[in-house]
């Protein structure tokens, strides 16, 4: 019989091979039996007793098992019922507007089904997508259609790499199980946070692709779906941007949360939009070696510690709006995540090790609806002037405004800054300048929170860069509960673009279910 054990913990650089004999210590088992990990967690509130706590599956006889449950920390392991997917045979293929997690994931769905699919990406595949990266970052040339939001694997290719998620829905297990096929360490079945990196996302999305392209059907680099034809309120086909026109009576909009072109070009066409909150502010990077101290003290085990991370949240109780940290990345760097000629906005990476001297996070406001207007692509509009306020501020070349920390608090220039990771480079800069009052004003009330709970955030070492815009969609393409377009028939609007998702699992998932409800129909 298989059972559930729970709380057993090793000490950081401990091998995973001494569970089992921790088990057998633990519960004093004297039968042969086979051991897999459910779960691993790294437990810090203790500083002076940082541990990995592990969930393990023993697999044992029954008599041994039964005697087993009177113990405390043991039950039943109920092993998890994985939907089937649904097959059906559609005759034509489903287009796909995009190659992110939903657009990638709501494809391979199909495909497992017997469907076929065709992929429009605006942006190229990784490998050359990581060329016109390094452009930017080197001498701030930006390609409009090949950059860190756009091309093949979406703006998650080229970020952190984070594979948490809030959602609990059965179809995580099918991604999950998924993404080890294309070349995913077997650990991300298992891990509390677990995180791919960067390098390793370049080379698990060419993987998905050659599975995608092998099955039959096809991806179109450089080519965007820049209009839909529909009659008598259903899709009748696309044009693209190489001027051609694909006709289809299914078409998944997985354009993720920077398609501004494509927000504009639905509404022109009567697709239904609608505002949706979102958030903004600034990067904030210190030493990873800062935030090592402040998380984890003076542990023994500082050395064989992973960099660490952090979750910071505040609320300012005269305004109602909420401060926090997002999208934080252990020993990472701050990254370029332009999409549009002089204007700049920022993000962050890092690669699976880890192992870059400076740690960073978004520190960002929560924005209402209401502070931008009755439009729907209102929004839009808020980010483009901040991001056009951070261009200038930084003298152009997508060169980045920046501060100290405390220089923001006390509203001073700094007359130099310490390094910092971001390409092609920072200037001085007030960034109160730079922001909507409100919000530097509400980053203020946030840091000094922040500072309360970890000791030294703010502080001569950190340095903030602006800004953060594309923390998630500012528009919303309505959908039903059978995730069609309420305004055309066959639309299909999936991910973080259509307003829905946030994140790679929770915008997999997503392209998940789409392709559950197409073969459902």
């Amino acid at each position: 019989m298989k059972l559930l054990v729970d709380a057993i913990t090793l000490n950081p650089g401990e091998d995973q091979s001494l569970l089992k004999e921790r088990v057998r210590e633990i519960y004093g088992i004297d039968r042969e039996f086979d051991l897999t990990i459910a779960r691993k967690s790294l437990d810090a509130r203790k500083k002076d007793r940082i541990v990995y706590r592990y969930r393990v599956i023993i697999d044992i006889e029954d008599a041994a098992g039964k005697s087993l449950l009177t113990k405390s920390g043991i039950s039943v392991y109920e092993q998890k019922i994985v939907p089937a997917i649904p097959r059906k045979k559609i005759e034509e293929r489903v287009l796909i507007a995009g190659s992110g997690p939903a657009g990638l994931f709501c494809a391979l769905r199909l495909i497992e089904a017997g469907a076929a699919v065709e992929i429009f990406e605006r942006g190229k595949a990784v490998e050359e997508r990581m060329r016109d990266i390094e452009m930017l970052e080197r001498q701030g040339v930006l390609n409009e259609r090949s950059n860190v939001l756009f091309g093949e694997g979406g703006a998650g290719t080229y970020s952190d790499g984070k594979l948490t998620s809030r959602t609990r829905r059965p179809e995580i297990d099918w991604f999950f199980t998924m993404m080890v096929e294309c070349g995913a360490p077997p650990s991300i079945l298992y891990e509390a946070k677990p995180h791919i990196g960067t390098d390793r996302l370049r080379v698990i999305v060419a993987a998905i692709r050659r599975m995608i392209v092998s099955s039959g059907s096809q991806v179109h680099f450089n080519e965007s779906v820049d209009d839909i034809i529909v009659y008598g309120g259903s899709l009748r086909g696309v044009i693209t941007s190489q001027g051609r026109e694909v006709t289809g009576s299914r078409l998944v909009m997985a354009i993720g949360h920077s398609a501004r072109d494509t927000y504009e070009m639905l509404s022109s066409r009567g697709v239904a939009l609608e505002r949706k909150g979102f958030a903004m502010g600034v990067r904030i990077e210190h030493p990873a070696e800062l935030i090592n101290e402040i998380q984890y003290g003076r542990s023994p085990y500082r050395d064989q510690l992973p960099a660490a991370d952090y979750a910071l949240t505040a609320v300012n109780r005269s305004s109602g709006r909420g401060i926090y940290s997002f999208c934080m990345c252990p020993g990472g760097r701050i990254i370029n995540s332009s999409s549009e000629q002089e204007r700049l906005c920022t993000n962050g990476m890092s690669f699976s090790k880890r192992n870059h001297p400076f740690s960073n996070a978004a520190i960002v406001v929560t924005v209402s609806p209401d502070d931008f207007g009755a439009d729907a692509l209102g929004g839009i509009s808020l980010q483009r002037a901040a991001e056009a306020d951070a261009y200038a501020g930084g003298g152009g070349s997508f060169t980045a405004p920046a501060q100290r920390v405390t220089s923001f608090l006390s509203g001073m220039i700094d007359a130099e800054l310490p390094p910092v990771s971001y390409r092609p480079g920072v200037v001085p800069a007030d960034l109160a300048r730079h922001l909507p009052a409100w919000l530097a004003d509400e980053l203020k009330t946030g840091l000094a929170q922040f500072d309360r709970k970890m000791k030294g955030f703010v502080s001569n070492s950190g340095v903030l860069v602006g800004v953060e815009t594309r923390t998630s969609s500012p528009v919303r393409i309505t959908r039903n509960s059978n995730f069609q377009s309420v305004a055309v028939r066959g639309l299909y609007p999936v991910g973080e673009g259509a307003g829905y998702a946030g994140g790679i699992v929770s915008s997999a998932v997503d392209g998940i279910r789409c392709a559950d409800a197409i073969l459902g129909e």
